[in-house]
């Protein structure tokens, strides 16, 4: 596929996105808790909005104490609003018909320690309506899915935390929800782990499903995500589309060289780049792109090997980091 061939997709998906029915709906949401035994009071979350679309991966970041936890809590129902409002399936939250339609996965999912992986994903396959063979049947496939169907007759007290944590997300797709929300859904996990999740998230969202989810892990989202929102001190600074809102622009280039002199690295020194040591090479970092054929010129003058030039855009971390704290 050519570049403007890729661009014309990826606006066409926009496209598609824009017009997309809206399922979470965020208008200046507000939590103030009172607390101790003066009620001093705590704004967790100061007017959040922020629209979440059918078929889409949405990011939800920031640091801890953000106010992330809190807004999915609003919106699942389990903490009642200060102020504003959040709707799902357009429905003002709490709506028991709308979730219904969603599957939750806590940051840190409660399972009852006397029971198995199965025994808990059925139970609460039977509270969405799930029963007889259709629910057997249903909660095997989930726990497969999630890699935990090996460990499906322990008992949950000897399970670790990441074979928990897969407990809960098979939990939280056992009724075939439309939307899932998720709350730090690769707490625990090892890398393999890891992997698979964001796997299972992009099959579930292939399969026509919507995903929000929050998370520390700031390479999943830039990976996975379609647009995000970032959390400050419980307001969002930065909302859109991922691909718009990081800076296309190569901001540094790395210049990787073997064979680099004394006299090469201080005339780069001098020239005000940054060299880094690395094992037996030398990595020049060089600020924007007019300076790069120069820096390359001395390199090769000076008999040095030039085994890498690599451009360096801006990242999610970048934008993290420039934005939220």
């Amino acid at each position: 596929m050519s570049a403007s061939e890729g661009a014309g997709e990826a606006r066409e998906v926009e496209s598609a996105r824009a017009g997309a029915e809206v399922l979470i709906a965020v208008r200046d949401l507000k939590k103030t808790f009172k607390l101790g035994l003066f009620g001093r009071r705590v704004d967790a979350v100061k007017g959040v909005s922020f629209e979440v679309h059918r078929g889409e991966i949405f990011g939800f970041l920031g640091p801890n104490g953000a106010g992330k936890t809190t807004t999915i809590k609003m919106l699942t129902g389990l903490i009642k609003p200060t102020g504003g409002e959040a709707r799902l399936f357009g429905e003002r939250v709490p709506s028991p018909s709308a979730r219904r339609r969603l599957g939750f996965l806590p940051e840190n999912p409660y399972v009852y320690p006397y029971l198995t992986p199965r025994e808990f994903v059925e139970l609460c396959g039977r509270l969405s309506g799930l029963k007889g063979r259709a629910l057997g049947d249903r909660t095997r496939a989930m726990l497969d899915k999630v890699g935990i169907l090996y460990a499906a007759d322990r008992p949950v007290r000897r399970l670790s935390k990441g074979m928990l944590q897969r407990t809960g997300l098979a939990a939280a797709l056992v009724a075939d929800p439309e939307l899932l929300v998720l709350d730090e859904p690769m707490s625990g996990l090892d890398p393999v782990g890891r992997k698979e999740v964001r796997d299972l998230i992009l099959e579930e969202r292939a399969a026509g499903r919507t995903i929000f989810f929050s998370t520390h892990i700031l390479s999943d989202v830039e990976a996975m995500c379609d647009r995000v929102a970032i959390l400050r001190e419980g307001q969002v600074v930065v909302s859109g589309a991922l691909r718009k809102l990081l800076r296309g622009e190569v901001r540094r280039t790395d210049v990787t060289l073997a064979g680099a002199g004394e006299a090469l690295v201080a005339k780069l020194e001098a020239a005000g780049h940054a060299v880094r040591p690395r094992a037996e090479v030398v990595v020049v970092e060089v600020e924007g792109e007019a300076q790069v054929g120069a820096v390359l010129r001395e390199a090769l003058d000076a008999g040095a090997q030039v085994i890498e030039v690599t451009p360096r855009r801006e990242t999610l971390e970048d934008l993290f980091m420039r934005r939220a704290l």
